[in-house]
């Protein structure tokens, strides 16, 4: 099994990372955590033309054709640049509704998720969290519970999160738009899509997070040396790296698992999401350990990786529940 990208691949990921580092996502963070969701939609706008939404809608609801390694890659680079906004939640969003089998609702929202139009977001509640993210923001909210979906009308106050640039809000109301079987079916197969794009997310936050610490060390100095010359830093910046290296094969492989239909892609993506998540949130604590007191600061835009990492290890599967399903028989 190959796990290479191919240059396709990587000028497409390349491309990302360059008009997101353009872009200064730092201030849109913030921006978004405070309330002010226009800079955020904007870049949504953006990433849309580039065609990062589209990887998730089927060709005939003028997407690309659902690519799930495509689509992690893309997920890397936003999480590279710690991107706000319900992303896996809006994938998530379009895979339950090709999954649902309902041409008409499909038809409704797919073609506004892939041109970056709709912003979606999703809640489970059986088995899952009360909250969609960023409800507050969503153009709409789908929302699952049993053999239900319906599309909610209205939401709940913002509740506080790890991160303030997620905030979950707990969906209210709604309009029944299926029940059935297939409903749960479609509701498992979205909840893969959104655990992989969340490993991805969190493989490239940790890249970020490894990267600038490494810078750090490099320019920091102590007792007349620079600190990455200490045996201990480097160790930890090793182990650190040799987590995230780690990690990127089982994300690759995840995807692959998923985009070819395998029985077992649930525990592989399982693995993936582990995986990735404890070597973002290692990558989180290194560097806020070596950043020492300024690594706290909210100035300090490392901070709003260290935050996301945080909140993403328990976003779409506890790393617990992700172990639990690996491990099953």
């Amino acid at each position: 099994m190959l796990f290479l990208l191919d240059a396709e691949q990587r000028d497409f990921a390349r491309s990302l990372d360059a008009m997101l580092t353009a872009t200064g996502t730092p201030a849109v963070v913030r921006s978004w955590a405070a309330g002010d969701t226009a800079p955020g939609r904007a870049l949504w706008t953006r990433l849309a033309e580039a065609g990062v939404f589209a990887l998730a809608v089927p060709e005939r609801y003028d997407g690309l054709g659902a690519l799930s390694l495509e689509l992690t890659v893309a997920f890397v680079e936003l999480g590279r640049h710690a991107v706000p906004g319900p992303l896996a939640e809006t994938v998530a969003a379009a895979a339950l509704l090709d999954r649902l089998g309902d041409a008409t609702t499909a038809a409704a929202w797919l073609p506004g998720i892939a041109a970056g139009k709709v912003v979606a977001s999703v809640c489970l509640l059986s088995p899952g969290s009360p909250y969609a993210l960023d409800a507050d923001a969503a153009d709409a909210v789908f929302v699952v519970e049993g053999d239900t979906l319906r599309l909610a009308e209205a939401h709940g106050p913002v509740q506080h999160s790890l991160d303030p640039a997620r905030r979950p809000a707990r969906p209210l109301g709604g309009t029944e738009l299926a029940r059935g079987p297939a409903v749960a079916a479609a509701a498992a197969h979205a909840t893969e899509v959104a655990a992989l794009t969340t490993a991805a997310q969190a493989l490239g936050l940790g890249r970020t997070l490894l990267d600038r610490t490494v810078e750090h060390a490099r320019q920091r100095s102590q007792f007349g040396v620079p600190i990455g010359s200490f045996q201990a830093v480097k160790h930890r910046l090793a182990d650190t790296l040799i987590a995230l290296e780690f990690a990127q094969p089982l994300v690759h492989a995840a995807a692959l698992a998923l985009g070819r239909g395998d029985t077992g892609s649930g525990r592989e993506i399982a693995a993936a999401k582990v995986s990735a998540c404890e070597a973002a949130y290692t990558a989180a604590r290194t560097a806020l350990h070596l950043h020492g007191a300024l690594g706290y600061t909210e100035e300090l835009d490392l901070s709003l990786w260290i935050r996301k990492a945080r909140a993403l290890r328990s976003s779409w599967g506890t790393p617990s529940a992700c172990r639990a399903r690996v491990l099953a028989p």
